[in-house]
């Protein structure tokens, strides 16, 4: 018997893309020796890429589509595939063909030879703006330096997973997950492929630098706490410093000079005053995932489907 290939293509507002992939895709696919279902996932889009989807699910009986109620994001509609694809292995990757899609004949033969998680790193782009690659690199180097495991720079959502791996994934329940993350946080036997991202084959990039600051930083406080570690040690650095200046005020007690300098004490009262609202924003951050992890709210709503588990 076959085996059963899922792939998972989250969408939002890709209308001009989807055709094209698709099409990839199924010529990569067919003549090969496995059954494999494509699973689309509307998340919330405001242009027609919802009509797309659906005329394509008439025409080919292995497209499969899910739509939400609203947007949720690019996370929470990943993981709504996996949760509902049921293949041997699932493979996720964008819908705007910068994955380029030949690249899953390597990853089924790198999954064929044992692999459970076959991943991808991206290749830096000199053509992107000088700002996307720049904030492309801190993002890595931030996420990195802060948390508890180690993400390599151009590793995203493309990749592959064998069956185990997606059987243990669907088990998790958090609050906003940070995919990539989680992926290499379980382990298992994994494995990297490089490639050179194909240019984006209609459409603008939905990720920004203030997204890509927000995912840094969830990324970061959804696997460490660190954070709070460093918060605590400028605790204690600030708090020698301010000792080691209090010599020089006796000493102008004493002498009766007065102690001047008004601009320096109204810098380092803002200057401190800073540090504590960065701080308690970091203690905030904790404190808000918790309380949203204890409202055990869904990641995301389907609003319709034609998946035979969800009809």
């Amino acid at each position: 018997m076959s085996k059963k290939v899922s792939i998972v293509i989250p969408a939002y507002n890709e209308q001009d893309n989807l055709v094209a992939i698709v099409d990839r895709l199924e010529n990569i696919m067919e003549g090969r020796s496995y059954n494999f279902e494509i699973i689309l996932v509307d998340d919330g889009s405001k242009d027609k890429t919802l009509s797309v989807i659906k005329a394509m699910t008439l025409a080919r009986k292995n497209i499969f589509y899910i739509e939400f109620s609203r947007n949720f994001g690019h996370q929470p509609a990943l993981k709504a595939g996996l949760d509902h694809a049921d293949g041997d292995c699932v493979i996720s990757l964008d819908a705007d063909l910068q994955h380029p899609p030949e690249l899953l004949v390597q990853m089924l033969e790198k999954w064929e030879e044992g692999y459970e998680v076959v991943y991808t790193r991206r290749h830096e782009d000199r053509s992107l703006p000088y700002k996307k690659r720049v904030t492309s690199s801190l993002y890595y180097r931030l996420l990195n330096s802060l948390s508890d495991i180690e993400i390599e720079p151009g590793t995203a959502d493309f990749r592959l997973m064998d069956k185990k791996v997606v059987d243990v994934f669907k088990e998790f329940n958090e609050n906003e997950p940070f995919i990539r993350g989680l992926i290499k946080w379980m382990g298992f036997k994994q494995f990297a492929i490089d490639y050179t991202p194909n240019q984006r084959f209609s459409g603008e990039s939905k990720y920004n630098v203030s997204k890509m600051l927000r995912l840094a930083m969830h990324g970061v406080t959804s696997f460490s706490i660190k954070p709070l570690y460093t918060a605590v040690y400028l605790g204690f650095i600030f708090s020698f410093l301010s000792v080691l200046y209090i010599p020089y005020v006796l000493h102008a007690l004493y002498t009766g000079k007065e102690v001047d300098g008004w601009a320096s004490t109204i810098v380092t009262i803002v200057f401190f005053g800073g540090l504590h609202l960065i701080i308690l924003g970091i203690i905030g951050i904790y404190m808000g995932k918790m309380f949203l992890q204890s409202k055990n709210r869904p990641n995301y709503i389907i609003r319709s489907s034609n998946l035979v588990n969800l009809v």
